[in-house]
């Protein structure tokens, strides 16, 4: 072949290869942006999938030959929905019949007003005013109607509207989120295969390294902060019961989702403590706060560094940092993006100053 026949054949391969990956990323960038609005669920169905595969890969390993493909995917995906379904069916409930006691605690104040109950002038700070408000605007039928009328019905319909429109896309993103899951179980052995084949094709021989790095990332966060969360929520829920908190369960419930943030528990069961002190029982709620600091202490300073630090190679401080500027860059989905992002940046780190260690000697210090 004549020297400039292959000089031209180079370029026209190298100019395909360039057009290709423009393609390819201007592809991508459409794919994404296409689907800008269900990446969250979709992401959530892939955190869901790395957190239970090993429970997974064990119940096929013991369920029938030839029968996974789509009963044990389908029964999977129906139980972590139930996880996530019943929970919050029982705090519906709660709330709907708290919502019953609201009401006729707005009839009755319409009707006859309500007298000031008496642990709210026991309030150690504001109490007495506190409790001179409550007589001006609900101890007579006139002063609970002026206070009612004040309230616009236009933004409380507003409000339900925008409510509703809301929870009904909420429904649709968990749905999805059901949905991958599925497909993520049933084809989830050649998924990952594609992936570490892609990362090697990409990275070289690192690119596998990162995407295990990201995986076990994921999957140590959820043990950190997910059965962590669910641990002190159920201890707390039976602090709260035998010191007589009012609704254990549902404070319980709500203390172990905020658990699942760091520091995110003191808020709940500080109101635990509030309540009890409201009641005049000031040793239940001194039990309570400093029972829950304690349980606190415990699991944010020694089980979930243990727990995710060892899981992912990370120090405590880029767990911590990882997790709080995930949350505030990407919501809850920050809980698991952020240290995933941090594992794999420290071992990118890692493998640029072993390299550059290998390659050239340490600098000398002066």
């Amino acid at each position: 072949m004549h020297p400039k026949e292959a000089d031209c054949l180079v370029r026209t391969s190298r100019a395909q290869r360039i057009a290709r990956l423009a393609l390819a990323v201007a592809l991508a960038l459409l794919g994404f942006w296409t689907l800008r609005g269900f990446l969250p669920a979709m992401i959530w169905a892939v955190i869901f999938t790395i957190a239970t595969w090993p429970l997974y890969r064990r119940a096929r390993d013991r369920w029938p030959p030839g029968r996974h493909d789509i009963l044990l995917p389908a029964l999977s995906t129906t139980l972590i929905a139930l996880v996530f379904i019943l929970p919050l069916a029982f705090l519906a409930a709660q709330f709907a019949r708290e919502a019953l006691v609201l009401l006729q605690w707005v009839r009755q104040a319409l009707s006859a007003g309500l007298p000031a109950p008496e642990w709210l002038t026991g309030l150690p700070f504001g109490g007495a005013a506190l409790a001179e408000w409550w007589r001006d605007n609900l101890g007579s039928p006139e002063g609970a109607s002026d206070l009612l009328a004040k309230l616009d019905r236009a933004d409380l319909l507003a409000f339900g509207r925008h409510f509703g429109a809301e929870l009904l896309h909420r429904l649709v993103l968990f749905a999805i989120t059901i949905l991958t899951l599925f497909f993520l179980f049933r084809d989830g052995e050649r998924l990952a295969g594609q992936v570490l084949k892609a990362s090697r094709q990409a990275l070289g021989a690192h690119g596998e390294d990162l995407a295990r790095q990201i995986v076990a990332s994921v999957r140590g966060t959820v043990d950190g902060l997910v059965l962590v969360g669910l641990g002190e929520g159920a201890l707390l829920g039976i602090v709260y019961a035998l010191a007589g908190v009012p609704h254990p369960t549902l404070l319980g419930a709500l203390t172990a989702l905020a658990a699942m943030v760091p520091f995110g528990a003191p808020a709940v069961f500080g109101i635990a403590a509030v309540l009890m002190l409201a009641e005049g029982a000031v040793v239940a709620a001194a039990a309570v706060f400093g029972i829950g600091m304690a349980v606190l202490f415990v699991a944010d300073h020694f089980i979930r560094p243990a727990l995710i630090g060892g899981a992912t190679r990370l120090p405590f401080l880029l767990v911590l940092v990882g997790i709080l500027g995930g949350v505030e860059s990407w919501g809850l989905l920050g809980l698991f993006v952020g240290p995933a992002i941090m594992a794999a940046l420290l071992l990118l780190w890692r493998d640029w100053v072993e390299g550059a260690r290998e390659d050239t000697p340490p600098p000398q210090l002066p």
